[in-house]
């Protein structure tokens, strides 16, 4: 049986328990931050749901989910089972609200249970990223010029913005300044890389980083960093990175990103 949840007072026990466990760890539930926004004010926000699954009387799951109906898109935000039958409840209960709609899944690729089901409803998976947190100012002295977007960058921008299969495209991502800063590497007047970095939680997160080609290994990368890291005094920095991709990886830790051990994830996606 699967019910709505209005307050997680009878839940917080389960809730700690298996989030304690390194196989079903949810990794959108690792700071206190990412507790109040993913379940607590998902309570009550109008484009999100709590759900919680019971086996008779005892408490088997609990998932929340943000909606928007604008895109036919729904994401999990927590999903916290040790049992497929839940996992399953979790699916029929998507499917009845949002047929038709992409839904996304991330989660921890440890976990076996939901990574099996998904790969029985024939999902498919993007890599396994590892998480990376700045833990130390980003030095930079040389000439390459970063800077805030400004409209008269939007065709620069979005032309070098990679927006296939990705629901952050650079529309999006201009219409929302009260969640995202974008940095631009600028050389002549022209932009040639581009940062999307959050800049309204407490540990930020760069989502995108991008250089031209004929443009890299030029310093642009790390004079965005910089300038992401100045403007986001005092609060906190990470990113994530496919765990696969060996140069983005040593990028990370000669800018001093460490590796967030037992933050892995991986994301899935199946149309309903």
């Amino acid at each position: 049986m699967m019910k709505p949840l209005t307050s997680l007072d009878e839940s917080m026990d389960f809730i700690q328990d298996v989030n304690s466990d390194p196989l079903f760890h949810e990794p959108m539930l690792s700071s206190q931050e990412q507790f109040q926004h993913h379940l607590a004010e998902a309570l009550t926000a109008p484009n999100k749901n709590v759900f919680a699954t019971f086996h008779g009387e005892e408490l088997t799951g609990v998932f929340s989910f943000v909606a928007t109906p604008a895109d036919k898109n729904v994401e999990m935000l927590v999903g916290l089972s040790r049992r497929e039958d839940a996992y399953q409840e979790m699916l029929a209960c998507l499917r009845e609200k949002y047929p038709g709609y992409r839904a996304d899944f991330v989660f921890n690729p440890r976990n076996p249970v939901l990574t099996g089901l998904l790969r029985s409803e024939g999902a498919a998976f993007y890599p396994e990223v590892l998480k990376f947190r700045l833990e130390q100012e980003v030095p930079f002295a040389g000439s390459q010029q970063a800077e805030l977007y400004s409209p008269k960058y939007h065709d620069q921008y979005a032309a070098m913005h990679d927006d296939s299969d990705r629901f952050w495209t650079a529309e999006k991502v201009i219409a929302a300044p009260e969640r995202f800063r974008i940095i631009l590497g600028v050389e002549n007047g022209r932009a040639v890389a581009y940062a999307d970095v959050t800049h309204q939680y407490q540990e930020n997160e760069f989502y995108d980083i991008f250089v031209k080609e004929e443009y890299r290994r030029r310093g642009f990368g790390r004079a965005m960093v910089a300038k992401a890291t100045q403007l986001n005094r005092p609060k906190g920095l990470m990113l994530l990175v496919d765990a696969d991709d060996g140069p983005a990886i040593a990028f990370c830790k000669s800018l001093g990103f460490a590796q967030v051990l037992g933050e892995e994830s991986v994301t899935a996606y199946m149309t309903l």
